[in-house]
């Protein structure tokens, strides 16, 4: 049972399958009709109208309906295109149980608890007739697929087969007068139009289901005596043929499946069973937990079953439809039927091989599953589930053509995986053992390979490998050397194919296609809603793939598309130019021919193949937004611009390449004002002051426009912009270009005309304009304003303008691959303008209009005002306002070169990333400030996780490494790389690592500080100075291999005195515990100290244990402090003491976990002793021994690492590259 779709839901009661479409409909107890796409696996619609279960449900043929039935009584006819019920037909008295279009007429057939058959016209809306006869309930009543018969089971016990030839004759042809009469007769007294042809009895218990075989006088029925029972009828009578018991309870659902020769069957037992119906045994058996079966349905042209359940449905098929085939060259094998089959490519020449399977062999899911060829021995192996996975091998005959219906002999074996591997010898899979074993053609073991890991499916991979794949991965596996060469993780696989070439390798699993190369290296993946077929490889390296409805397309980068929609699911054989050759559920090869144009032009952009892009384009092939926004998400904005017509479309594009010229364009034709903006914008992050210039005119922003021309040093046309606030009485406009222009009398006039007289004498006082002080200290009178005392004055000036009103320099460029070429293409009139402005250089200064006046748009601006009724008097002149426009006509345009002397000078490669680009240092990375490949690196080399310590140490050697330069006053900072081992000889083109702030003798002054801090007894002061270490030997660079080991000592000699020390904060923390105390004190003596640390130590243990009354432990401390010939008397007095004292009672007062015999190292996060020989884990940095459970946590010694990770050890020197 192949599922393919299952939902959740209460009971499903009625089922239906569309005749195209890839729908189903859902009846359920609830009283909800669901309308559910098996394919996609998604709800479309429900429909609710119904009160109560609905029993039955059915599809129309060929109009947008479908009928229900349920416990309310109503039949509902339904429009699912209108998404409502079109009618309610009413005539039953009780539950209606199941309901059916019929094939031809447009007639309803419903079965119903009030003992009733109904048929119903759909289109007149009314009961045509009524079939009394059974006196039970009525379970189910369907129509015969071609004849004028209907078949009724009944709790009653029987089966009705009922002639309704009558009935088709009466609304066939138009009746007489006399007809008419007897008609009304017949209408009174008991229609004649459906009679009781047979009725079959046999069941013991009530029948729940009967229905015909398509084409056979067959008849099969289901009942509560847990029976199904097969009938046989001619023209006078039925009879029972056989029964098929093995149902544990009440048959709800029978039918056949003439196709495979089978009857499928559902219980409320939780099971279907098929059955083989000319041998009417059982064949298969399918459980589930907790849900009985209420329902079976079977697709009218696909291979496509569905069961109701308790809990919802499932949507299944019996056996896979995808043929077995292997291609070779230019020829494709496949098995079809019973046979092996040679298609040729070239000649699309179909030949029938050899016979493989014997007439009448077939059963269910045992036909052929994968098919391998070896083309030089012209050998078949053939791989099937019979007998729980089985191989067949077979030597096809030279002469490839056999006629004969007779099975060549094969040779056989078990093993449900097997694919050749060399000339002569092939691989199968041997599960039970996790090996493979390598055969020759004569099935004889030549030789076993055992694999690394749980395998249960092997592929070809080139010569003497394979891939084997695990749940959740694959890998190559080379049988000679024994090797695995390379491995990707994937989920489930269950094809594979491999380019021509054999470099590249596409892993198609249930939903997705993984693209990898030879090594499997991944490259990219592409995930489908939808279940993935097929594919192959083209000969451009695009493989080409299938879904259940499209065939797609996926480029080396990952892009992917759809070439077109199916129709019906294919597999692909092989994929030549523009036709797909493929092979459909039947077995039948077909070609179908498919537009290549897009993905190869995707494909040209990829690989740089420009003048491929160019032929396409001018050809006109291509368009569409898809299209469009693929390029301009590509970087190629400029091509997508050639391809659209719209102006919208247009300016945005010309935006985004950068094409003021077009922008200017478009912005014209579409003229509004959020364009212009965008326009202005653009114009200014390129320095094209012209076109900002033109763009803030056209939208009459005089505040962006005077903002403009003070940052180009135009004081000029500022002074004109000063003139048209005056004349629109704009006062903040007026004093805004007055500051602009550093004009201090005119602010002063301003702030005086708005009647800010205290602000005007403060300014004019200010800036040294005595007079005009004077004259406004008069008017203010005793208001004069204090001015501060004993504080300097700071005046308001912007800074005279340098250089004047031009754009940015330009450089000198070739023209770009698409720029000439595609000139003439696009719109008709764009080819003309360029053409125009041909000899222009870039560089050149635009050709703007001399900006005397004020543009006409402006002009109109300030005459609706009504301002500009006479002239404005000033001290340099008047302004004549009508002499202030600019001529429509003359936009600016952005100016081209045709020079290609000169190349661009190419963007140097940033120093960071020549650092980073060959380094495997980590220190490196993050001097150059690639704080996460640094942090990836500590990650797989020491298996760091923890990098909150080491954040400071990253920080200083990203400063550290550079050094910061300030050139002008309005440029910004520059960053100079600092490398080591510089001196002026060296290249200046060549660039040497960076240089470190942290270096080893660094580190060896803080250990002497650390082991001053512990002499004197400052724990905590000692264990931050050693975590310190602990967090900086990471990013430590040293130069030869002596240093490295010198390195990893220190790591060592680190880890020892933080385990120690960690211990005796701990115990000095614990008052109450006395034999904890101990036996940290006693834990500390065994990590490995300096001798003078080792006497404290010890010391320490001694005084604690004896202090405690364990003689016996204290005894031996003060032997071993003795045998460390101490040089301070003290020590050796106090433990002389302990030993005597100690000798007369060798006994310990209380226990501890603690044998100084037994060799141990401390657990770095209990601190229990791990006794040798006991299972431990190890932290990857700092080598720290753990008990077992603490596996995959922070290491509570170096804080950084986690314990038992993977890594590949400390990288500190470029000579361990090397």
């Amino acid at each position: 049972m192949l599922t393919k779709f299952e939902t959740k839901s209460n009971r499903v009661k009625g089922l239906s399958f569309h005749s195209k479409r890839p729908w189903i409909l859902a009846s359920l107890h609830s009283g909800v009709v669901q309308l559910w796409d098996y394919r996609m696996g998604t709800l479309i619609d429900r429909f609710d109208e119904h009160e109560g279960p609905v029993r039955g449900v059915h599809f129309h043929k060929s109009q947008p309906l479908f009928v229900s039935g349920g416990d309310d009584y109503k039949i509902k006819v339904w429009n699912y295109k209108l998404h409502r019920c079109l009618f309610t037909l009413l005539g039953h008295l009780d539950y209606i149980r199941t309901v059916q279009f019929h094939h031809e007429h447009p007639w309803i057939v419903s079965a119903s608890d009030d003992q009733t058959i109904r048929i119903w016209n759909w289109q007149s809306r009314t009961c045509i007739s009524v079939l009394t006869g059974h006196n039970h309930y009525v379970m189910c009543a369907t129509f015969h697929p071609k004849e004028d018969l209907l078949v009724s089971a009944s709790l009653d016990q029987t089966v009705r087969v009922w002639d309704i030839g009558a009935l088709r004759k009466k609304t066939a042809s138009p009746a007489d007068d006399i007809m008419r009469l007897s008609q009304m007769n017949t209408d009174l007294f008991g229609g004649v139009d459906a009679v009781v042809k047979y009725v079959l009895e046999g069941h013991d218990r009530g029948v729940n289901w009967a229905s015909f075989h398509p084409t056979l006088p067959l008849i099969i029925s289901g009942a509560d005596d847990r029976q199904v029972k097969l009938w046989r009828m001619n023209e006078t009578k039925a009879w029972e043929v056989d029964t098929l018991r093995g149902h544990m309870n009440n048959v709800s659902c029978v039918m056949f499946l003439a196709k495979h020769d089978i009857i499928i069957s559902n219980s409320e037992d939780k099971s279907i069973r098929v059955w083989d119906s000319t041998k009417r045994t059982s064949l298969q058996t399918f459980r589930r937990e907790h849900d009985r079966f209420w329902i079976l349905s079977a697709h009218p042209e696909m291979n496509l079953l569905a069961a109701g359940h308790d809990s919802g449905m499932v949507v299944f098929k019996l056996e896979r439809e995808r043929p077995a085939f292997s291609v070779s060259g230019d020829t494709l094998f496949y098995t079809k039927d019973r046979f092996l089959r040679f298609y040729e490519f070239s000649t699309q020449k179909d030949t029938q091989v050899i016979p493989i399977r014997r007439p009448g062999s077939t059963s269910l899911n045992q036909g052929p599953r994968t098919l391998s060829y070896s083309p030089t021995e012209n050998a078949v192996l053939i791989c099937s589930d019979t007998d729980g996975g089985s191989y067949e091998l077979y030597v096809v005959p030279k002469d490839n053509i056999s006629r004969s219906d007779t099975v060549p002999e094969a040779k056989r074996g078990l093993g449900g995986s097997a694919v050749f591997v060399a000339r002569n010898r092939f691989a199968v899979l041997d599960k039970s053992n996790n090996q493979v074993l390598v055969k020759n053609l004569k099935n004889e073991i030549v030789k076993k390979s055992s694999l690394p890991f749980a395998t249960d499916t092997i592929f070809y991979a080139g010569t003497g490998n394979l891939l084997c794949r695990a749940d959740d991965k694959v890998v190559i596996f080379d049988l000679q050397q024994r090797l695995i060469l390379g491995d990707l993780q994937a989920s489930f696989v269950k094809y594979i194919v491999w380019s021509n070439d054999m470099e590249s390798v596409a892993l198609l699993s249930k939903h997705a296609v993984i693209i990898a190369n030879k090594k499997l290296v991944h490259q990219c993946t592409l995930h489908e809603t939808i279940r993935v077929k097929s594919g192959a490889w083209d000969d451009n390296g695009i493989f080409i793939y299938t879904t259940l409805n499209h065939i797609k397309y996926c480029l080396p980068n990952g892009d992917s598309g759809i070439v077109r929609t199916l129709d019906v699911p294919i597999y692909i054989s092989k994929v030549s130019g523009n036709n797909i050759f493929c092979l459909d559920r039947d077995g039948k090869n077909q070609v179908i021919t498919i537009d290549a144009t897009e993905y190869l032009f995707k494909l040209s952009l990829l690989r740089k193949r420009y003048d491929h892009v160019m032929s396409m384009i001018k050809n006109n092939q291509l368009c569409g937004q898809a299209m469009i926004a693929y390029l301009q998400q590509k970087g190629f904005p400029e091509v997508a611009l050639h391809f659209v017509k719209d102006e919208r479309t247009r300016f945005n594009l010309a935006l985004a390449s950068g094409n003021i010229e077009i922008a200017v364009a478009s912005a014209k034709e579409i003229d509004e004002k959020d364009y212009w903006y965008k326009l202005g914008v653009e114009a200014l992050r390129q320095g094209n002051t012209g076109i900002v210039e033109y763009a803030y005119q056209r939208t009459k922003n005089f505040e962006r426009l005077s903002f403009l021309y003070l940052v180009t040093g135009n004081t000029e046309k500022l002074n004109k912009m000063l003139k048209i606030a005056e004349v629109k009485n704009d006062v903040m406009g007026q004093f805004h270009n007055a500051l602009y222009l550093g004009d201090v009398r005119e602010r002063v006039k301003v702030l005086e005309n708005a009647g800010h007289f205290p602000l005007a004498y403060i300014t004019a006082s200010l800036h040294g304009l005595q007079d005009v002080a004077e004259r406004l200290a008069a008017e203010l009178g005793d208001n004069v304003p204090d001015l501060p005392e004993g504080k300097v004055p700071s005046l308001l000036m912007p800074p005279a303008p340098i250089l004047s009103g031009a754009d940015w320099p330009l450089l000198r460029v070739m023209r770009g691959i698409f720029e000439g070429g595609l000139d003439t293409i696009g719109r008709g009139g764009a080819a003309d303008e360029e053409d125009e402005d041909a000899d222009a250089d870039w560089g050149e200064e635009l050709e703007i209009a001399d900006v005397d006046g004020l543009p006409n748009g402006i002009s109109h601006a300030v005459l609706e005002d009504g301002e500009a009724g006479g002239d404005v008097e000033e001290e340099d002149g008047g302004w004549d306002l009508e002499d202030l426009g600019l001529p429509e006509s003359e936009t600016p345009k952005a100016s081209i070169s045709t020079s290609s002397v000169f190349v661009p000078p190419s963007p140097g490669m940033p120093v960071s990333q020549i650092w980073t680009q060959k380094s495997s240092l980590a220190a490196e990375h993050a001097a150059a400030g690639h704080f996460d490949t640094a942090m990836r690196l500590l990650s797989r080399q020491l298996g760091i996780r923890n990098f909150g310590p080491m954040k400071p140490m990253f920080l200083d050697l990203h400063f550290g490494s550079h050094s910061h330069l300030r050139a002008f006053s309005s440029a910004p900072i520059i960053s100079l790389a600092i490398e080591r081992g510089w001196s002026e000889n060296a290249s200046p083109n060549v660039r040497g690592p960076p240089s470190l702030i942290f270096n080893f003798s660094q580190l060896e002054e803080k250990l002497k500080a650390g082991y001053t801090a512990t002499t004197g007894g400052k724990f905590s002061e000692a264990l931050r100075v050693f975590l310190n270490i602990f967090h900086t030997i990471p990013l430590i660079v040293v130069e030869s291999r002596r240093e490295v080991d010198e390195v990893k000592e220190l790591i060592n000699i680190v880890k020892e005195y933080v385990l120690g020390l960690k211990m005796e904060v701990k115990r000095k923390e614990i008052k109450d515990d006395l034999v904890r105390q101990q036996e940290l004190a006693a834990y500390f003596t065994h990590c490995k100290l300096q001798m003078p640390h080792l006497r404290l130590a010890l010391q320490n243990a001694m005084t604690v244990c004896f202090k405690a009354k364990n003689f016996a432990t204290a005894f031996s401390f003060s032997r071993r402090l003795l045998e460390t010939n101490p040089t301070n008397d003290k020590q050796v007095k106090m433990a002389r003491q302990v030993l005597q004292a100690s000798e007369k009672s060798m006994n310990d007062a209380c226990q501890l976990n603690y044998d100084f015999r037994n060799p141990f190292v401390i657990c770095g996060a209990t601190y229990v002793p791990i006794y040798r020989g006991q299972k431990d884990v190890s932290c990857p940095y700092c080598s720290s021994k753990f008990v077992p459970n603490v596996e995959g946590q922070l290491c509570n010694v170096c804080e950084l690492a986690v314990v038992g990770a993977d890594a590949s050890g400390l990288l500190c020197s470029p000579s361990q590259v090397r």
